[in-house]
């Protein structure tokens, strides 16, 4: 018998792509869906971590293809600031190094404190329960935002707005993105909050998520890759690669749909959904 059937990868995967970049928990829901729908598969199970490992690296390539051309830029302001060209006015220069300080403190506490988290809070009853904590902070960050959504704050140039954001900031909320390691934390969603808490616009907030997510997902994923490839991966790895896929259109269709949403709308909607969903769950559990 198949340790998951390709009709689970395609609807598991699909779910990872689209729950990824909205603020909801893509790990949160990966533990809570398996149970309610009665699958037998574990969060913490060897062959299913090996396929969320294809999911993620599917994520984050789509996540690079999608700002290939700010990545492009970002780089070589990268290579001129290492090489003493940068000038203070090189805004792509500042913008990969806000990058490289959100990253940071996210890529450290991931490495130390992953399996301890996961392992701590991988039942469902612990998903529902910071997924509908997740929802408490989302609303949290719209009652305390700096600036309330404004027509027009997507034109410019965002990249250039969020250049100038402190590096105390970046580091802020690079650090709180650790949060998501928990199921039921939402990355996107514990970014994109930090962002607004920061002054940064809706749109600017959700593109900062997205480019910050992209090496912290890109770089677990490689580094998991192996277990994908070794025997953890037997019997899993045409259901890993159609799981791939899935999150993969899904990924692309949720970024598209969230950056043109947030460029008038809140983060509410998804605070009120993880709130409800993570009480839905917790009484299905306990009842």
């Amino acid at each position: 018998m198949e340790p998951i059937s390709y009709l689970q990868a395609i609807v598991l995967g699909a779910l990872q792509g689209l729950s990824e970049p909205f603020p909801i928990s893509s790990l949160g829901h990966a533990v809570l869906l398996p149970r309610l729908l009665g699958w037998d598969i574990h969060q913490n199970d060897d062959y299913f971590l090996s396929f969320l490992v294809a999911t993620h690296c599917a994520t984050a390539l789509v996540l690079f293809i999608y700002f290939f051309e700010d990545w492009k830029r970002i780089w070589f302001g990268f290579l001129r600031s290492v090489k003493g060209r940068a000038t203070p006015s090189d805004l792509d220069a500042r913008l990969a190094w806000v990058i490289i300080v959100g990253t940071i403190p996210a890529g450290i506490l991931g490495l130390a404190l992953e399996h301890k988290l996961r392992t701590l809070f991988a039942s469902p009853t612990a998903a529902a329960i910071f997924l509908t904590v997740n929802g408490v902070l989302l609303l949290a960050v719209e009652r305390f935002r700096r600036r309330p959504p404004r027509p027009g704050d997507g034109e410019g140039d965002g990249d250039a707005r969020i250049a100038k954001m402190g590096f105390r900031q970046a580091l802020g909320i690079g650090t709180a993105q650790a949060l998501a390691l928990i199921p039921g934390i939402s990355r996107s969603g514990v970014t994109m909050g930090g962002g607004l808490l920061a002054g940064l616009s809706n749109e600017d907030a959700a593109r900062y998520a997205f480019l910050l997510a992209t090496p912290i997902i890109g770089a677990a994923g490689v580094l998991k890759l192996p277990e994908l490839l070794g025997s953890t991966g037997d019997g899993v790895r045409g259901q890993a690669l159609v799981g791939a896929i899935a999150a993969a259109l899904t990924t692309w269709a949720a970024v598209k749909f969230l950056l043109r949403y947030f460029e008038t709308n809140r983060l509410s909607p998804f605070g009120v959904y993880c709130i409800c969903a993570g009480v839905f769950c917790l009484l299905v559990f306990t009842l």
